[in-house]
């Protein structure tokens, strides 16, 4: 979608509420220099939203600013995730986030986990012997959440040939 800065608020909008704004004008498929000079809009280039320079910290859309080629661009402002609000501490709001991320982690650790397991509990039935290398291998992997990194960091066994 394609935006556009009024010259005169300074307001972003997108050629439709461009074209609603201007609802008796008719306008050309393609929009050049003369459709912008006519009503007085400036074109929005888009440029790629950076990352952010630390964890905790988002980037968001902050209107338009010019480039140095004095061409009208998406500005970006990064902000912190957490900013006080009156409700609670940033470090509280923080170890709350972390925590929340660490428990989908090990939940999907420990289904990736008990994916595993199952595609051996053949070996396990009682008609059947298993070898030293897969009875190593499945407590390996029944070990995995007493791995210091986990659920973030983990080393998964690999399965005997």
């Amino acid at each position: 979608m394609s935006e556009y800065r009024i010259r005169e608020s300074g307001d972003i909008k997108s050629d439709r509420e461009i074209r609603t704004i201007h609802k008796n004008t008719s306008f050309p498929r393609v929009w050049d220099e003369g459709v912008c000079e006519s009503i007085g809009i400036d074109p929005v280039l888009i440029t790629p939203k950076p990352a952010a320079s630390a964890p905790y910290k988002i980037v968001e859309r902050n209107g338009a600013e010019k480039d140095a080629k004095d061409n009208w661009v998406q500005a970006w402002a990064e902000r912190d995730m957490f900013a006080t609000d009156g409700e609670g501490t940033k470090a509280d709001k923080e170890t709350a986030y972390q925590a929340r991320l660490d428990a989908e982690a090990s939940v999907s650790a420990r289904d990736k986990r008990d994916e595993l397991l199952a595609k051996t509990d053949w070996l396990a039935l009682s008609d059947t012997t298993m070898s030293s290398e897969w009875t190593t291998y499945r407590q390996a992997l029944r070990d995995v959440t007493g791995q210091a990194g986990f659920p973030n960091t983990i080393t998964w066994p690999t399965e005997p040939s």
